[in-house]
């Protein structure tokens, strides 16, 4: 998360991202910065914070390719999964309704919620500390995969 998103999407697109996410709590006018992302040929995603409403989401629906649904608040590695965001990943996915949008969720990820977490709409799922724990990283991998189906 860094604090002017718009004055580094160049560089962003430059360096070869394909998917540009910034999140809503940065952007002064989010609409214009996804604009700009598109703009440089670049998918648009957007993140929210645990405290953020989804509602300010609906007016930019168009401009999406990602939502990002931060399940821990940012800042630091291996937090635990606030439980409350699989209510709030579910409403991302009511909103979206059909559009081809992909729900993302990061934070606390692990074997024991991935599967509450697929159920509640997200497809694409962030897993740090869980992945990097212990000794076979390819079985951590394959254990969070096995649970979010």
């Amino acid at each position: 998360m860094v604090s002017n998103p718009d004055a580094l999407l160049a560089d962003y697109a430059a360096a070869g991202s394909d998917i540009i996410t910034v999140h809503a709590e940065a952007c002064q006018h989010l609409d214009r910065t996804l604009s700009q992302i598109r703009e440089l040929g670049c998918r648009a995603g957007v993140a929210v914070n645990p405290h953020t409403p989804i509602q300010g989401l609906q007016h930019v629906l168009d401009r999406l390719d990602l939502i990002l649904v931060m399940t821990v608040n940012p800042g630091f590695g291996g937090q635990s999964f606030i439980a409350a965001m699989l209510d709030k990943i579910a409403a991302v996915k009511a909103m979206i309704g059909d559009r081809p949008i992909i729900i993302e969720v990061d934070g606390g990820i692990t074997a024991d919620n991935a599967g509450k977490v697929f159920a509640a709409g997200a497809r694409a799922l962030v897993a740090g500390s869980a992945v990097f724990k212990g000794n076979s990283y390819a079985d951590n991998i394959t254990a969070i995969r096995a649970a979010a189906r």
